[in-house]
């Protein structure tokens, strides 16, 4: 039987809480009702007095965490490194701050944390000895460009060995495990100007993969791309497809999974991420965390078309139940 967890970050649901349209318990409710109950949260978009948290705004938040059988799963940090005009922080005030952000994660009874890709591994080693005391596991999160083998996540794991931590690791976004170009970035191009030529150029060379800088000279220079053909083009630096058979070798290095997406189709299937051939590999090397939705199809859509996050993310967590029980199936079979 999978160890694999459902959840939500309530980031899904950013249109309609920006809109009122959905309260942070509304999201709540709506994902324990999809059996999705583990809720990643960003305290400084969803706690209006952050970082000044009482206990009984604490325990608001664990009775209404309780009230749906829901529960939390992951903290989401930001680092402000330029909180002074013309200077950035200090090592020590990034250690500070981090200090911080880990003492609210343990008090909120969350045991992960994703930190920003940026924050160098010289200030987490710094950060290592609050972790382990307050029993908060750091966990890098490895998105687009970057990649589950870019060196800069390895100066990471390497620090975390040497270490020998287990409060110290990578927190994946599955937008680096992007096999196809999302149809919602070339339709919202197309309407912004692209030719339909033009753009099918660009979808068949992020098909064969092939170096986004040549395609970028390709569009601007040879092509004579217009404004949204060439911003259409330069999305390919951010579109990488990393081997989803290399998970296994760094699963032992994370907890929790930031399962991004642009959009579903009716029949419950991803037409860009590599779910298929991620979740299998996860089942079969047993890891154990959570599959946390990360929807932001919304600004790819909303100049033409209501966004429902709801929709969305619930044919998500259809997909993730059925692909993890084949998987199951596959593993028991074998």
């Amino acid at each position: 039987m999978s160890k694999i967890e459902r959840g939500v970050s309530l980031y899904s649901f950013q249109e309609e809480m920006f809109l009122g349209r959905m309260s942070v318990e509304d999201v709540v409710t709506f994902a324990a009702s999809i059996g999705a109950p583990g809720i990643e949260i960003l305290p400084e978009q969803n706690m209006p007095t952050f970082p000044n948290i009482t206990d009984a705004q604490l325990g608001e938040w664990q009775d209404m965490l309780a009230r749906h059988g829901a529960h939390f799963t992951c903290y989401d940090m930001f680092l402000d490194t330029k909180l002074r005009k013309g200077e950035v922080l200090s090592d020590e005030e990034q250690v500070e701050s981090i200090r911080r952000d880990l003492v609210l994660c343990n008090r909120l009874g969350i045991r992960n944390m994703r930190v920003l890709i940026f924050v160098r591994p010289d200030i987490l080693e710094k950060c290592v000895p609050y972790a382990e005391q307050l029993d908060v596991h750091m966990g890098v999160e490895v998105h687009a460009p970057w990649h589950l083998e870019h060196a800069w996540i390895l100066r990471t794991i390497d620090v975390a060995d040497r270490l020998g931590t287990r409060h110290l690791g990578i927190l994946p976004d599955m937008g680096v495990f992007m096999k196809h170009y999302p149809p919602e970035f070339r339709a919202r191009f197309e309407r912004q100007g692209a030719r339909p030529e033009i753009a099918q150029f660009i979808v068949d060379q992020h098909e064969q993969k092939i170096m986004c800088e040549y395609t970028i000279y390709e569009v601007a220079v040879k092509m004579g791309g217009n404004k949204a053909e060439i911003a259409m083009a330069e999305t390919l630096r951010h579109a990488p497809y990393a081997n989803p058979r290399r998970i296994k070798d760094y699963a032992p290095y994370f907890r929790h999974i930031q399962a991004k997406f642009y959009g579903m189709t009716q029949d419950c299937t991803d037409p860009t991420i590599a779910y298929d051939e991620v979740i299998p590999e996860l089942v079969k090397c047993g890891w154990e965390g959570t599959l946390s939705s990360e929807y932001e199809g919304n600004r790819w859509i909303q100049d033409v078309e209501e966004v429902d996050s709801r929709e969305q993310v619930r044919r998500q967590h259809v997909m993730f139940e059925n692909l993890i029980a084949k998987a199951e199936s596959r593993l028991e079979i074998a």
